[in-house]
């Protein structure tokens, strides 16, 4: 899996996301856009430099993706959590 990086942001493929939150690809952006999809994203400091953690949260799933400066994923997590308020 690859993320397109640009200096505006990083964008994940809804193809690639969808199924990660449980979801079908054409929900994605309509709840990304209705806040149903949350998402945060951070540059890695010290040992971690080079690497972008995108962190997603839905319903009570929370699925984060490690990815070099290139956009390729390293590293999916996808746990429940509780209720983010």
């Amino acid at each position: 899996m690859k993320v397109t990086l640009t200096p505006e942001g990083a964008t994940v493929d809804a193809v690639d996301l969808g199924p990660l939150l449980g979801l079908d690809p054409a929900e994605v952006q309509e709840k990304m856009r209705s806040g149903a999809i949350t998402s945060q994203s951070e540059h890695g400091e010290g040992e971690d430099a080079g690497r972008i953690r995108l962190t997603f949260w839905c319903n009570e799933l929370r699925v984060r993706l490690i990815c070099d400066q290139s956009g390729e994923v390293i590293k999916i997590s996808r746990v429940p959590v509780s209720n983010r308020s």
